[in-house]
This record gives C-alpha cells, sequence and structure tokens, in this order.
C-alpha cells in the first residue's frame, strides 16, 4: 500500500510541478493585466476632463501683414504705463517670432485678477512702436477686449478683462 501511495504522489507531484508554474504564470498575467485596467480607469476621468498643468492666458494674432520682425504682447495688470510703457509698466512682456502671418503668446501661471493686452508687430524688431512725422503708427498694434484707438492709445478700463485663473483664449487682431 505505501508502494501505491508513493506512486500516486509521485504522480501528484509530477503533474503538479508541470502545471503550477503555468497556472501561477497565467494568474500572474490576468492579476497585472487586471491591475492595469484598473489604473488605466481610475485616471480616466483625470485624462478626458484634465485642463491644461499649466493654465494661462492664451492669445492668437492672426492676420499678421507679414510674416517679418516679431510680435511683442505686454501684459499689464494696472493702468499705469498702458500700453506704450510696456517695457517699464507691463507685467509679463513675450515677444514671439511669426509664422505663416500668425503669432501666439501663452502667458502662464498668471494669478487671478484684471488685467488688458497690448501687442504690436514690430517689423525692425526695436522694440517699439514706430510711428510717423505726425504720430501716427506705421506698425500693427492691437488691444484686448476689442479696445480701439481712436486719437490716441485707448485706456486700461477700455481694454481690461476678467481673468479667473483657468484657461482663457483671446484673439487679437492688428491695426496697420
Amino acid at each position: 500500500m505505501s508502494v501505491l501511495k508513493s506512486k500516486s504522489n509521485n504522480r501528484k507531484s509530477a503533474l503538479t510541478s508541470t502545471t503550477m508554474p503555468a497556472l501561477v504564470r497565467d494568474c500572474a498575467g490576468v492579476r497585472y493585466m487586471a491591475l492595469g485596467f484598473v489604473l488605466a480607469f481610475t485616471n480616466l476621468p483625470a485624462i478626458v476632463f484634465a485642463q491644461s498643468s499649466c493654465p494661462g492666458i492664451h492669445v492668437k494674432i492672426p492676420n499678421i501683414k507679414n510674416s517679418t520682425g516679431t510680435v511683442a504682447c505686454a501684459l499689464f495688470e494696472s493702468p499705469e504705463g498702458f500700453p506704450t510703457e510696456f517695457l517699464h509698466s507691463a507685467t509679463n512682456i513675450m515677444m514671439m517670432k511669426i509664422r505663416d502671418t500668425k503669432a501666439r503668446c501663452n502667458f502662464l501661471d498668471i494669478p487671478p485678477g484684471t488685467y488688458a493686452l497690448a501687442v504690436i508687430h514690430d517689423e525692425n524688431m526695436d522694440g517699439k512702436l514706430n510711428t510717423n512725422f505726425l504720430g501716427i503708427p506705421t506698425e500693427g498694434f492691437g488691444f484686448s477686449s476689442g479696445a480701439e484707438a481712436a486719437m490716441g492709445a485707448p485706456s486700461f478700463e477700455a481694454a481690461s478683462f476678467s481673468y479667473d485663473g483657468q484657461n482663457l483664449d483671446l484673439t487679437i487682431r492688428l491695426n496697420y
């Protein structure tokens, strides 16, 4: 009887040694696959509904007269120096190269508040809006909120907009 029992145990151990690694491997594969699905679906709402990790004010400048020079975007948080003293008074300034008569300025990590934007097409790249002998601009310019320059630059209030700290897309068209 002990011989029979021993043969039976040997068969079990032989069977176990050949099928157990495959069974363990299959179970581990299923567990890893299940874990992958759980992780993927756990992050799905974050992926689908996520906003940019760096919210900001995104300014598109379409239909620029030509691709010569740069576009200067100046973000102001107060009326002081708006819009002419952007080098001294603007909160943020960006100089962007023009590509195919378009440009884009992205102001990231901006706190909520009231702001105004001034944009110039600096064709000769001298860092200022050039004018003729009468003071009329010879380079393109534009302002946020559709503010227009009638007999001079618009006020900060006319160009101002509220920013809540999320993504804000603006389009500013230049006047020549």
